[in-house]
């Protein structure tokens, strides 16, 4: 059985279905060449790019920390972004949802200027980029990492405290463009985003890192 795709491992994933929780490590290539990383799962990690699977494993064997937690911290990624000449991204909470049918909880006009700056910085990310404009806040749908489609959302000073971000989250579920299954990043340490979008009816589903060339 050859090496198993990341898109696949993250479909089992969305559908509750994860890698064996036996502490090991799994080295898959890059679905693309923009796309490195780690995702961390319940005691299995997989790190997807096109280096030699050894280096990763001798490099996580010399790291005297827990091996379980090894794969997302300094050492590893250090020394991840230095051989590939990229830079680490945030490490960001890894969730998921399903699609809903109807309309979206709250009034959206589509952003066409394609020289918008949510639109500029989502490019460099993903494609099929999306942007929608709300009273206060901005949702931001695109296909990232493995093809999947991924779910953003900004919501001004001024409007937060009003439930517009879980609203927001909630929208992406009704705008999905085609597929299942929406997926969404929060840095763990932004609590208003990670309510809003658990709020939004996302499930967490692992811990990941991207490590993107040139800066965040």
């Amino acid at each position: 059985m050859g090496v198993r795709a990341l898109a696949d491992i993250l479909a089992d994933a969305a559908g509750g279905v994860f890698p064996p929780p036996d502490g090991s490590v799994t080295v898959v290539p890059q679905p693309s060449p923009r796309e490195a990383g780690v995702v961390s799962f319940a005691a299995h990690a997989v790190v997807f790019t096109d280096e030699d699977p050894a280096w990763v494993h001798d490099t996580l064997a010399a790291d005297p920390g827990d091996p379980l937690a090894a794969p997302l911290c300094p050492p590893f990624l250090t020394a991840f972004a230095s051989r590939t000449g990229r830079t680490v991204n945030n490490i960001d909470l890894l969730s998921v949802a399903d699609r809903l049918p109807g309309e979206p909880p709250v009034p959206l006009s589509r952003v066409e200027d394609r020289e918008h700056p949510r639109v500029v910085r989502a490019l460099r990310y993903r494609e099929d980029v999306r942007v929608f404009e709300a009273d206060g806040g901005v949702l931001i749908l695109g296909r990232g990492v493995a093809g999947r489609w991924e779910a953003a959302v900004e919501v001004d000073p001024q409007a937060q405290g009003r439930g517009l971000g879980r609203a927001l989250a909630t929208a992406a579920r009704h705008l999905l463009p085609e597929g299942g299954v929406v997926w969404a990043q929060q840095a763990p340490g932004n609590a208003p985003s990670v309510r809003a979008f658990q709020a939004a009816g996302y499930r967490p589903v692992g811990a990941e890192a991207l490590l993107v060339v040139g800066q965040p």
